[in-house]
């Protein structure tokens, strides 16, 4: 998808979520998905599954076929570099730089020598009452560990069918 059709594409999501007057948070609770992932979807960054059609539909019937087709067809991952400059996204970059190395070092001593899933993984933003009686931003990221593995050819599935198979 080129990058201004995806554009006029989110333009139009987003201006359906407005009119709706309806959160993300709201719209979360309607379909089941968490907010963050409603977000993905109205800015074609996660692709709509079948089963949830039905419930976003529902929570918002302006909707077209045609939006719901092109949010069904495979996410163009991309953004704008320029996005950095913005505040939050500018915090939120600085947070991952300062805590990245030490939350790095955790989930190795924890889990072993391996990553954090970004595909098998669920995020969200709420809202919470701090100590001090002061709004709080919690953003969770919960991915599925994966571990690095060794690349051995006798764990290699395509290198054991191609010493099965002939050439004709």
């Amino acid at each position: 998808m080129e990058a201004a059709k995806k554009q006029s594409v989110t333009n139009q999501l987003l201006a359906v979520k407005t009119a709706s007057g309806k959160t993300f948070s709201q719209l979360a609770a309607e379909t089941g998905l968490t907010n963050v992932y409603v977000a993905q979807l109205l800015r074609r960054q996660a692709q709509l599954k079948p089963d949830t059609v039905p419930k976003l539909k529902e929570a918002l019937p302006a909707l077209t076929d045609e939006l719901i087709g092109d949010m069904m067809s495979p996410p163009w991952r991309s953004y704008d570099p320029n996005l950095i400059q913005e505040p939050t996204i500018y915090r939120l970059n600085e947070a991952v730089m300062h805590f990245g190395e030490s939350i790095k070092e955790i989930i190795n001593e924890d889990f072993g020598d391996g990553i954090m899933s970004a595909i098998d993984f669920y995020c969200s933003v709420d809202k919470v009452k701090g100590v001090d009686g002061n709004n709080r931003v919690v953003v969770t990221l919960d991915g599925k560990y994966l571990s690095h593995s060794e690349q051995r050819t006798e764990n290699m599935v395509s290198r054991l069918n191609l010493k099965g198979s002939t050439s004709e």
